[in-house]
């Protein structure tokens, strides 16, 4: 991660927060951060972004390889998909999957390659279970670092 401040907004558009979620089910911020964020500092902004993309590589990093990140990058914006071209191009698998259908990625196509044992497993179980572990990894630093402030 470099030093530059990653200010843009990580929304998908698909905020569950307004209806009561404590974490969003789109982006996998807290509701406090998404009501917050026109109020935010650069750094805070930053902050909030820096804590997703380490979730998101943390999640990423052992079922996929970035063979081209110019193929990805490009793929993206000729399909007009909003993504953070601030971030590590892992993170971009993300905007990826939440656009397009299972069916329609070719992850050669688009310079992207499955690792070991999920190369045998369906893209869309793999879809499910990454969606499944970003949320587990954003609600335990919820409980862990939110909730766990506010009982102190």
């Amino acid at each position: 991660m470099s030093n530059k401040l990653i200010k843009r907004t990580p929304c998908i558009g698909v905020c569950s927060t307004s209806y009561g979620d404590h974490i969003c089910r789109g982006c996998k911020r807290f509701s406090h951060e998404v009501t917050g964020w026109i109020k935010y500092s650069d750094t805070e902004k930053s902050l909030v972004n820096e804590r997703l993309q380490k979730f998101k590589t943390t999640i990423l990093e052992d079922k996929f390889t970035i063979i081209d990140s110019e193929k990805l990058k490009n793929k993206l914006k000729d399909a007009n998909i909003s993504f953070n071209q601030e971030l590590d191009p892992l993170c971009w698998v993300f905007d990826l999957f939440r656009t397009f259908t299972i069916e329609d990625i070719d992850l050669e196509e688009v310079g992207i390659a499955l690792k070991g044992e999920f190369s045998s497993m369906a893209l869309s179980k793999i879809k499910e279970d990454i969606n499944k572990e970003f949320f587990e990894l954003s609600l335990a630093h919820y409980e862990r670092y939110i909730i766990g402030e506010s009982v102190t």
